[in-house]
């Protein structure tokens, strides 16, 4: 399992622990409305939604709550017009990042943006530094219950390029168009999804195998994924195995 794998996974531990406290409901509301707003409010008609309306139902976001984000994004209600704005940057290491943030006010985000990655041993790059380093990318996750050999079987008929093992489930990647169809049809084979939704994958990775190090990009991705507007963070951190034992 490759260190960004490893970092995947401590991503999806902090995004655990954010539903637990209701952090992470705000952001899912903002991308289903931000969906609708730019798809329309039919699912079979408007992918970006329907992935984000089931990424907001894997996370136990209430059905009533989703579909009035959506009538605010198709201005059946009142709602803000947000803004998706994705900046780049550079963390501790000369590790890339690529922040995905909705807003409401580019100027007020960007600079507050700026501020936290200065503050915190980051800073912020030119547009095209940086993104040039990652493709996007679909992707499902799985219960570990689930047998790779299935797992194969049912994706490469469906889309996936890639099956990674993430220590506590199983990762299946595709290119995004591709993710609706996969997670249907490895539910149809009785296959347990966790979640699913696209990522910005990286293609150059750079190894980081100090732990200071390593917890100084942590404590920036870390303050810039608490700023209300941000989305998503990506990075192209490649954890070694001393570093990610000492993390855990």
């Amino acid at each position: 399992m490759s260190g960004h794998s490893k970092w995947a996974t401590i991503k999806h531990k902090k995004g655990a622990a954010d539903a637990k406290r209701g952090k992470l409901f705000a952001k899912l509301i903002k991308q289903v409305e931000v969906a609708a707003r730019q798809g329309g409010g039919d699912l079979e008609s408007n992918p970006s939604l329907r992935t984000m309306y089931q990424k907001a139902r894997d996370n136990s976001v209430p059905l009533d709550t989703i579909e009035r984000a959506v009538k605010r994004g198709t201005g059946e209600l009142e709602g803000v017009n947000y803004e998706s704005i994705t900046y780049e940057g550079y963390a501790p290491g000369g590790v890339a990042l690529l922040i995905e943030t909705l807003s409401d006010n580019r100027n007020r985000t960007g600079s507050e943006i700026r501020s936290l990655l200065s503050k915190n041993g980051g800073s912020l790059a030119e547009p095209g530094a940086v993104s040039w380093q990652f493709e996007r990318k679909g992707y499902v996750n799985v219960a570990k219950s689930a047998e790779e050999d299935d797992l194969m079987m049912v994706g490469l008929d469906n889309g996936a390029e890639d099956l990674a093992d993430l220590d506590e489930f199983w990762q299946v990647t595709c290119e995004p168009t591709d993710v609706n169809g996969l997670r249907q049809a490895l539910e149809d084979a009785s296959i347990e999804v966790l979640e699913s939704d696209s990522t910005m994958l990286p293609t150059n990775l750079v190894p980081i195998d100090d732990i200071g190090t390593a917890n100084a990009i942590i404590r920036v991705t870390d303050v810039l994924d608490d700023h209300e507007d941000v989305q998503d963070i990506h990075s192209n951190i490649d954890l070694s195995d001393d570093v990610v034992g000492a993390l855990s």
